[in-house]
């Protein structure tokens, strides 16, 4: 018998050196991988300069029937949905103040009849506005007059006026998500 074949029993060949140099480097990987990601957190972790926000009535420059109460409840609720700020009743108990203006509201053709193409069967409605945010314990402002724009698209196979009429919730809670972002999002 060969001298090798007389090795004790639980004994095995040392592996190979190209599996071994595979190992060794998959096992820097790991290691590499689990320590770039062990301070890791999920969301944003940038820290605002206030904690308690109040949110002015909407004001509005747009000729938009009922959009400023709809604009104002769309604020407050994504606000309050996110969570990182509390919101205040009152602007002398806040840390921050939101100003929101709407500025307009246009309409323009999406798509036309095939039959007649002055009738439009889809209008894209673009609500604009813009936001202003202050420091309510000092003068500093945050930003100022930082537009926002809301658009969508209304299909008027049951008449313009009722699409519309549907379409504004959707697009003060769209532009209600862009005053969030401004707000909150690191600037």
């Amino acid at each position: 018998m060969p001298a090798h074949s007389q090795r004790p029993a639980g004994f095995a060949f040392p592996p190979p050196p190209l599996n071994l140099l595979r190992f060794i480097c998959g096992i820097a990987v790991i290691l590499l991988g689990l320590a770039g990601c062990a301070h890791y957190q999920l969301g944003n972790e940038g820290e605002l300069k206030f904690s308690r926000l109040y949110i002015a009535p909407v004001a509005s420059d747009a000729l938009v029937p009922q959009s400023r109460a709809l604009v104002t409840t769309a604020l407050r609720e994504a606000f309050v949905r996110d969570g990182r700020v509390s919101l205040v009743d009152f602007p002398s108990e806040a840390d921050a103040v939101l100003h929101v203006k709407l500025l307009g509201y246009e309409r323009s053709v999406g798509v036309s009849r095939q039959d007649d193409t002055g009738l439009a069967r889809r209008f894209d409605v673009t609500l604009r506005a813009s936001a202003t945010l202050r420091d309510n314990r000092s003068p500093q402002v945050y930003f100022a007059d930082r537009p926002l724009a809301a658009k969508r698209g209304v299909f008027t196979d049951s008449g313009l006026v009722p699409a519309e009429y549907q379409l504004m919730p959707l697009l003060a809670e769209e532009l209600a998500k862009e005053a969030l972002h401004a707000v909150v999002d690191t600037w």
